[in-house]
């Protein structure tokens, strides 16, 4: 039997095993973790967008996310055709030709040109969708800050997917069979490593962070981690007024780099029982330990792309492409990449909203203020001008978050059982 085909069909078989340890990982986290009936009793249909915005405001959070969603799909749309079209063509191949210096450096060199060559293609309809924002009075920000996080943003980027790319390619340089397997346990532990040092290194890029000033706001917040039973030292403050005027609140990272955040404008803006509020959902989140969650399924996800990454390069492979530890396999790899972002979309967002809705029901609970509750979603939604109606099935591929309309529906029905 031909060599050669022994390692492909070695290769195969261990990527199939790969693929199915991956998914396996991941429907039993999901199933596990996942909060798949976080209201009690059900979800309660949506109120009416009558019932909580008036005409006018409908009309300009449409208008808004009308053309949002415009330049936004116009810039997915190109940024993937671009993708394959260098991933899927000799294009792709005769940029890495041109590349020189030791491999490590020619993969980084081909991730920093395609990437660059990307945000180029798709760059008038950010500046169209910034401009829309401005516009809007959500952006704060001048166009020079505007452009130094575009910048920050693709660096960033090109670092990450640089690392991902050199460690793929090397392995796959030193395990011409097995390279699916070690590649995927090699970056679902980049996953969780990532997730751990993305507060303190990526986040600080884009915004300053302090501690929550002394007073009712602090106490209040550090009494409710005690009575959730969350370990919260500190609650910090990002910066983000400068930027723009939406209100927000997170979760981010675990263990010893867990931090919630809470932007400037939402502490200086909002009355303190609705700050209140936002900060009981972001405890839920600690409390439920949600970024591990998102990080564990993260570190699967890896692994079951990797697993399929394997099936689809050993197959064109066999078609005369380059194969994975070869340089010129590089845009072909970010290609699939893009495409099973995108792809894979529904997935992400849909366990996301089953979680943000826990986050939901947990700060209700906490606070037992739906009236606030109710009047931090109108806020959160007129200060964004989210649409309360989009397309249902933008929704379901690109909604990470219940509607407005979904989250005060629940909280009226928590209202309603309040003795």
């Amino acid at each position: 039997m031909d060599p050669s085909a022994t390692v492909r069909s070695t290769q195969r078989r261990i990527a199939l095993g790969t693929t199915l340890i991956g998914l396996a990982a991941f429907v039993l986290l999901a199933v596990w973790f996942v909060p798949w009936h976080p209201v009690p009793g059900g979800a309660p249909r949506p109120v009416g967008a009558d019932e909580v915005f008036s005409a006018a405001q409908i009309e300009r959070a449409e208008h808004f996310s009308r053309w949002a969603r415009t330049w936004s799909w116009t810039s997915l749309v190109v940024s993937l055709a671009v993708a394959c079209w260098f991933g899927f063509g000799a294009r792709g191949q005769r940029l890495a030709d041109r590349m020189r210096g030791p491999w490590w450096l020619q993969v980084t060199g081909v991730v920093a040109a395609l990437t660059l060559i990307g945000r180029l293609a798709t760059l008038p309809f950010s500046i169209a969708l910034h401009r829309l924002q401005l516009d809007a009075g959500i952006s704060t920000g001048s166009w020079w800050s505007w452009a130094g996080d575009v910048v920050k943003t693709e660096l960033v980027a090109i670092v990450t997917t640089a690392i991902a790319l050199v460690v793929l390619v090397g392995i796959a340089r030193r395990w011409r069979r097995a390279w699916a397997a070690v590649a995927g346990g090699v970056l679902a532990l980049l996953v969780v490593g990532a997730s751990f040092a993305y507060p303190v290194v990526v986040e600080p890029l884009f915004n300053s962070f302090t501690p929550l000033e002394d007073g009712p706001l602090r106490s209040d917040i550090l009494q409710l981690a005690r009575e959730e039973g969350v370990d919260v030292d500190e609650v910090l403050v990002a910066d983000a007024s400068r930027r723009t005027t939406t209100l927000n609140a997170y979760v981010s990272g675990f263990g010893s780099s867990r931090r919630v955040v809470v932007y400037d404008n939402l502490v200086d803006d909002l009355p303190e029982e609705q700050a209140r509020s936002v900060v009981a959902h972001e405890l839920a989140h600690a409390r439920h330990d949600d970024v591990l969650t998102g990080t564990a399924l993260g570190a699967a996800g890896a692994l079951l792309g990797v697993g399929l990454l394997g099936l689809l390069l050993g197959a064109a492979e066999r078609r005369g492409r380059p194969r994975a530890g070869e340089v010129g396999a590089v845009p072909m790899i970010l290609a699939l990449a893009a495409l099973a972002t995108v792809l894979s979309s529904p997935v992400q967002n849909g366990i996301s909203r089953e979680i943000e809705t826990r986050a939901d029901v947990d700060a209700l609970a906490a606070t037992n203020a739906p009236q606030p509750f109710i009047a931090l979603q109108r806020q959160l939604a007129l200060k964004a001008l989210a649409d309360p109606t989009p397309p249902a099935w933008s929704q379901w591929w690109f909604g990470s978050h219940p509607t407005v309309l979904e989250r005060i529906a629940i909280a009226r029905a928590a209202a309603a059982h309040q003795p």
